[in-house]
């Protein structure tokens, strides 16, 4: 009866944890779908692409969207485009609060999708704020010039973010030999840290 009880139990815990995730996912993109049909639907008839179309489809606005977001991703990269968000930018940055705002949200656009040689190479771990208690962290560079020349180390640029929002953290200099490098993935430990050590990274061979 025992055995009976345990097996039904985890028959039941692994199908939640099955259907929980795919469950919730679809109607986090449901609710996502939605909420951009209605942002989309302030717009003037003749600019909204659903008035074209005899009958409703739930989610073209947002595949429209995206299309409109691709196409100015492809001219951006283009040598004219460049240019115009050059000029564009020269504008902005001319405007205070304007310019505030503007810069924030491409920092934070470009720090979630960029992706650049500047960005985090290896995932270490580093004894901080205080010895005897480690954190995971990001390399993203070697000290350089000023930096290095009054240290008696090589140091490296370490990014510690911080828990659940990884976008911000905190910036320090390392001595290389005081920190351990990782095999772990920058995707994984991104995982690890978003979920504060629940979503624990797979095992790679």
């Amino acid at each position: 009866m025992k055995r009976l009880k345990n097996a039904i139990k985890k028959n039941l815990v692994a199908g939640i944890l099955i259907i929980l995730p795919i469950s919730i996912t679809f109607y986090i993109v449901f609710l996502l779908v939605r909420v951009v049909d209605r942002i989309l639907g302030v717009l003037p008839p003749k600019y909204d692409p659903q008035t074209y179309i005899p009958f409703n489809i739930p989610g073209f606005r947002l595949f429209f969207a995206v299309i409109i977001i691709f196409i100015v991703g492809f001219l951006a990269r283009n040598y004219i485009g460049s240019k115009l968000i050059e000029f564009w930018e020269n504008i902005v940055n001319k405007i205070p609060f304007i310019r505030t705002i503007y810069v924030a949200i491409k920092q934070l656009g470009e720090a979630i999708f960029a992706k650049k040689e500047k960005d985090f190479k290896r995932v270490v771990l580093i004894e901080y704020p205080r010895k005897g208690i480690f954190t995971l962290a990001f390399t993203t560079g070697i000290g350089e010039g000023e930096i290095q020349k009054k240290t008696k180390k090589r140091v490296l640029n370490i990014f510690v973010p911080t828990t659940p929002n990884p976008t911000s953290g905190f910036y320090l200099l390392v001595p290389e030999d005081e920190i351990k490098f990782l095999d772990m993935s920058v995707e994984d430990a991104f995982k690890l840290i978003i979920s504060g050590g629940m979503a624990t990274p797979e095992k790679r061979p």
